[in-house]
This record gives C-alpha cells, structure tokens and sequence, in this order.
C-alpha cells in the first residue's frame, strides 16, 4: 500500500471513530443554548446585571474627571469644596450649579461626564415645569415627584432589587437544601419532626410579622432580607427531601454504607450533586419571586429605607400621580422586563434538565 492513501485512510478512521462522549452537565448546556429565547435571556439580564453594578459610571451627578486650572481632579471617588473650583463656599461641590459647570467649561478647562448626569438622589432645581416633570432633554425619562431623575432612579432601583433577589435566593437555596437534606436522609422521627414545624412555622402571618418588626425597628436592607429568609426557605425543602427520600434507596449508596462511608460523606458527595435538579431549575423563579416579593414591600412602605432607590416606591409615585405616566410607565418597563428574563431563563433550564424531554432532543440531534 503506497504512503499517499495513508492520509485518506487515516481520515476514513478518524470519522467511523465514536465522538467523544459528554457529560451530563454539558449536555444540559447545550440543549439549553438551543433554547434560544432562554439563551439569549440570561445574556441580555447578566448585561443588564453589569451595566447596574457601574451605575456611578452611567449616572451619576459627578463628573468623573475635571481637568481645572493645570490640575486634574477625581470628583466621582472624592469630595471637593467649591471653593477648588472658583466658589464662594466651603461645602461640597454641586456640579449641577450652572456657575459650576461655566467654570468647568471655560477654556483651558475640561471634565468628563456620565451618560446621564444625575445620581439616584440628585435634584434637576433648574427645571422648567414643576414636579413631576415629564421626559425633556435634561432629565430623558422625566423626574419623579421630588425633582429626582427617574432613569437614575430606575438603572439604581435596578441594581438594589436585583442584589437583594440575589442575597435572598442564595439564602433561601441554603437553608432549604440543608434542612430537606436532612430531612430526606435520614427520615424516621427526624423527618416527621422537621415536617410538624414546617406546618406550623408555614401557618404563621408573614406579612403581619413584617408590618410589626418595621413599627418597632429602622427599616433596613439586612432586616428584610433576615424576615424574608425565615419563611423563603420552605418550598424547596420539600423538593430536595424528596430527592433525598428517593435517592437514599439507590444502589450506589446502599454501596456506599457498606463500605464505612460516613453519613456526611454519603450526603456531600454521593446524594446531594444528584438531587440539585429542582434546586437549579427553581434559581430563576425564586429570583423573580424575590424581586415581586421587594417591590410589593416597597409600595406597601414596609421595604427599603427612604432615600434608597426603589421600584416599589416608584409604583407607588405613579399610583398618586396619575398624570404622570411616565413614572409608572418606566418602572413597568423595567420590572416587566425582568420578570419575562427570568421567566424565560427559567423555562429554558427546566426544559434543559428535563429528563424525558432530553431523551427527545438528544435522540432529535443524533438523527
């Protein structure tokens, strides 16, 4: 046989040979990609996501860099008086003051800007109609009924429902694998202990609760994400102590204790990373629950602090100010968008985690 069919057969092999086999989790990703309106979901809320994290480099009421008088300046990570920029007073400097911004922009003199110059609590002083004020050239999707821009209010507001439907569902996703773990694996008396205090712990008035620890504490963030966490881990206990109840009885583990395996060990190692299905699939459910769950809060005034964005309390302002559509208007945007993301996401990945629905996509890819 000469040398020059050698690359020939070679080729032949090399395509009759079985491709590599995948593992399950990358073939869940890939039936997930072709989702595509799932797909392309998660990267429009994980851009979303990272434009709000640098929020003060879209909007905010601070230059990021002044360049006066041969000096260069930091204005969005320090304080200057007026007084450094040719002012009368000793306080902190308003670069939303005309004066300000004349000495800023004389020659020689230059300062770069956001995007949208004003902070979550910036005040347009300088505007032409009264509050609210719809949507103009200075503040693009108008002001709410303080004077404050409603587009650094919705990109801030953003942010903190976000962060906080973060914190909440990373909480809840702990406590209710730990306490459905527990539950699952060991069962008996245990199991029927855990399920008396669930139904009872459940029966409990959550908003009740939340409207008498708002009377007698400061509101805050660190509050409600505590009351919240208390009552947001109960679902999925009961999805993950089912998993355990029906994985407990597998062959691999009954191997497993044969061998002297530890308890700890057997839940970590061998139950747990087969029975995280529902908990995965459920991640961007919780996340919208979480967000509805803050927002509602927000409008009833048992939420965030004042002063924090928020997009209950612009719910809230536009119910008041009917007239002023583009208040509500911009928050529903915004709270829909979020809630059909994560919808979607969340369709998506059940879909890609579907047992009887990866048969048929992986048997739909082969052919």
């Amino acid at each position: 046989m000469s040398s020059s069919t050698d690359p020939v057969q070679a080729a032949v092999a090399r395509a009759a040979a079985p491709a590599p086999s995948l593992s399950p989790a990358r073939r869940a990703w890939q039936r997930f990609e072709r989702n595509r309106l799932g797909y392309w979901s998660l990267i429009v809320f994980c851009a979303m996501v990272l434009l709000s994290l640098g929020a003060e480099l879209l909007s905010n009421d601070r230059p990021i860099v002044v360049h006066y008088q041969g000096q260069t300046y930091w204005p969005l990570w320090n304080d200057y008086p007026e007084t450094t920029f040719g002012g009368d007073f000793e306080t902190t400097t308003d670069y939303l003051d005309p004066f300000i911004a004349q000495r800023l922009d004389a020659p020689g003199n230059w300062a770069v800007y956001t995007l949208n110059r004003y902070g979550p609590q910036s005040i347009n002083y300088f505007a032409e109609l009264p509050n609210p004020s719809p949507p103009s050239a200075a503040n693009w999707l108008g002001t709410d009924d303080r004077g404050r821009d409603l587009l650094a209010q919705l990109i801030y507001g953003f942010r903190v429902s976000v962060l906080f439907a973060l914190a909440l569902t990373v909480t809840g996703v702990l406590l209710g694998v730990i306490t459905g773990a527990i539950q699952g694996f060991f069962g008996g008396k245990t199991d029927l202990a855990f399920q008396r205090f669930i139904e009872i712990w459940g029966s409990m008035p959550e908003l009740y609760l939340l409207i008498i620890f708002s009377a007698l504490f400061a509101p805050s963030i660190s509050l409600l994400l505590v009351l919240l966490s208390l009552f947001g881990w109960m679902g999925l206990s009961d999805y993950v102590r089912a998993e355990f109840l029906r994985n407990r009885q597998l062959d691999y583990v009954k191997a497993a204790r044969a061998l002297g395996v530890g308890n700890a060990q057997i839940i970590w190692r061998h139950i747990l990373p087969n029975s995280l299905t529902p908990v995965v699939t459920f991640l961007p459910f919780r996340m919208s629950a979480a967000v509805l769950a803050l927002t509602s809060l927000d409008f009833l005034g048992l939420g965030v602090p004042p002063g924090t964005p928020s997009l209950g309390e612009l719910l809230s302002q536009g119910k008041n100010s009917i007239d002023a559509w583009w208040i509500s208007l911009g928050t529903f945007a915004v709270l829909v968008s979020t809630l059909l993301l994560l919808t979607f996401m969340g369709d998506a990945l059940r879909d890609a985690l579907d047992p009887r629905k990866a048969q048929i996509s992986d048997k739909a890819e082969r052919k």
